[in-house]
């Protein structure tokens, strides 16, 4: 059985019990978002949305807000599919040679996009003031479409197969857009469209794009997938729907996604931008407005029966930590194909996925050595950053699995555990300064801009963690509070930080030397609230790595650099506190909020879930 369209899926969640709808009137400014969150967090169903506000469109949510929901959407063709990833599959390189892979060619087949003159998208048009205004937090710069499919063609390689299909979050109001005829188009650092605008500009023309949104949730799951080379993002689609991606070809125009509910045609001009945001996003803050590429809109088209899906993004988890989940478990077991030696990567989501990677690397080239420094360790590591999106993290704690070879990388406090018995912080750091972070992390003074840390352990433990504070504990002056987060792991409450706030991480490593009894823990996170940093796993993670760049942020209780390479004799101190450069973290509206606690109270099919 397909999953065809967005109705289909509807219909058959609905029969599962997995999703409900919701009759009574809802804003798509605040209260859908609100009413989504909420449900997401008590482990509720799919939610439709069959009476918006000033709108016409139906909105659907919460689609894949449990691994297991997603895991049924897909249940007839998720194993098939993670075969087929797993082999790398090249659909055209098999049809070219059939006899080179007997009982392949005609699962290749059904992956390729088919070609057609008509498809339900094009049944009728409407205005982007007609659409659904989704607004999520309340500093929004404007309503956003935030399941986008974005399909775009090299301007020199033109061609389904070589398109790029992504999901890049679309601003459809607010700002200074020119109402109905203008949207904005946001793209973070390392992004396969941005190789095609940057070679449509070297032409001087516009880039065609066409914004899908709608169709199979298997186009949604492409457009985020870390595919293999030579698998295209609409194989992958038609694979995981069980079934063709029907794409409508018109003359002098991209292809259109026929199954889609909704596609907006149009075209990004030579270097024209305009300023995009406020937008609540995925590392739990506010992206804030900058010059993004804007897109001259030319068309809008919908289905009949279309329904508009849409997901909302915050502090981690939220239902994206649910998609990553389900990418993992497809393209998790290629890891060691594609980094030699690798036998995990984990993108911490707790911490904004991001900002910290866990990996278990291997030591395999010195067996008959003693010696436990970390070496293959660091070629590895140095081979996870230049992975696609892997690029952009902060933090890579990579350990050796000849050390434990059953430590589970996706168990947080067992693998921060193994780390710091091991780590040797006068040589095991391993700096990248002026480099590139995630384009929504604003823990640098730069956009776009900051550094990143490798910090490698292989061998024995060296020392025991501490569970509990030395009885000779002393804290500078403005420094209180401190709270275990985990053995080895110290929260300070430190001063609020102003413009000077390197100079209290600096005077607070220069009121110890090694031979001070903090030095039993070796990690101590500065923070603005050590209580509420040290209440969860989860806390600690997106306090200390969302609020800190390696470069700036980190320093140490006797502070060494020999040859260039810097480390410490005693602990090490990361500076997690909120600074002035940072952007604003999510709040919800307390009147929207109210309104919602209302609705909680109806004995609604929604209320328990509220």
């Amino acid at each position: 059985m397909s999953v065809k369209n967005l109705q289909h899926c509807i219909r058959d969640l609905e029969a599962a019990g997995r999703l409900i709808r919701i009759e009574e009137q809802i804003d798509a400014r605040l209260e859908a978002a609100e009413i989504h969150r909420r449900v997401f967090q008590n482990g509720g169903p799919a939610l439709l949305f069959t009476n918006v506000a000033n709108c016409r469109f139906p909105m659907v949510s919460n689609l894949f807000g449990t691994l297991d929901r997603s895991e049924f959407i897909f249940r007839k063709t998720l194993t098939q599919v993670k075969r087929l990833v797993d082999a790398k599959v090249d659909p055209g390189e098999i049809l070219k040679h059939p006899l080179r892979n007997l009982g392949l060619p005609w699962q290749a087949l059904k992956m390729l996009p088919k070609r057609c003159k008509n498809g339900p998208v094009l049944a009728n048009c409407c205005q982007i003031e007609d659409l659904p205004q989704l607004q999520s937090w309340p500093d929004d710069g404007g309503a956003f479409i935030t399941l986008p499919q974005v399909y775009t063609e090299h301007p020199l390689q033109p061609g389904m197969m070589t398109a790029n299909l992504g999901m890049y979050r679309v601003q459809i109001s607010g700002g200074e857009y020119t109402a109905n005829e203008e949207i904005g188009l946001h793209y973070q650092i390392h992004r396969g469209i941005g190789v095609h605008q940057q070679a449509a500009q070297a032409r001087n023309e516009p880039l065609k794009v066409n914004v899908f949104v709608g169709g199979s949730p298997a186009m949604s799951v492409a457009a985020v997938m870390p595919l293999p080379e030579g698998m295209s993002e609409l194989t992958f689609a038609g694979a995981l729907s069980g079934g063709r991606i029907n794409m409508i070809q018109r003359p002098r125009s991209l292809p259109i996604y026929g199954e889609a509910d909704f596609c907006i045609e149009g075209e990004l001009l030579p270097e024209a931008t305009r300023p995009e945001g406020p937008f609540g996003d995925h590392l739990g803050y506010y992206s804030l407005t900058h010059e993004f590429p804007v897109m001259k809109v030319n068309k809008v088209w919908h289905r009949k029966d279309a329904v508009w899906p849409f997901t909302v993004v915050g502090r981690p988890p939220q239902e994206d930590t649910r998609f990553g989940e389900l990418i993992h478990e497809i393209t998790g077991p290629v890891i060691p194909t594609v980094l030699p030696g690798v036998k995990a990567v984990h993108a911490v989501d707790a911490a904004g996925v991001h900002p910290l990677l866990f990996a278990i690397g291997s030591e395999r080239y010195t067996p008959y050595s003693s010696e436990d420094r970390p070496q293959e360790l660091l070629t590895q590591a140095n081979a996870i950053l230049g992975q696609g999106q892997l690029s952009l993290a902060k933090y890579l704690l990579i350990a050796n699995r000849f050390d434990n070879d059953v430590l589970n990388i996706e168990d947080s406090p067992a693998f921060l555990k193994h780390m710091l018995e091991r780590v040797d912080w006068k040589r095991d750091l391993h700096f990248q300064t002026q480099t590139t972070i995630d384009t929504l992390d604003y823990s640098s003074e730069g956009f776009n801009r900051g550094s990143k840390v490798v910090i490698a352990a292989s061998g024995a433990a060296k020392r025991e963690l501490p569970t509990q504070l030395p009885t000779e504990f002393q804290l500078p002056d403005g420094f209180s509070d401190p709270q275990i987060v985990l053995p080895g792991i110290l929260a300070i409450k430190a001063p609020g930080a102003d413009e000077r706030y390197s100079e209290d991480l600096q005077r607070f490593c220069q009121s110890y030397d090694r031979q001070s009894a903090i030095n039993a823990f070796p990690l101590i996170v500065l923070v603005d609230d050590s209580q509420f940093t040290s209440a969860s796993v989860g806390n600690f993670q997106w306090v200390t790595f969302t609020r800190s760049n390696p470069a700036m942020d980190i320093d140490g209780i006797e502070a060494l650099i020999e040859y260039k390479h810097w480390g410490c004799h005693g602990s090490l101190v990361i500076d997690a506190r909120i600074k002035p450069h940072h952007a604003p973290p999510l709040i919800e509206d307390p009147a929207v909020s109210k309104r919602i606690d209302a609705l909680a109270g109806q004995g609604l099919p929604v209320s328990k879930y509220l």
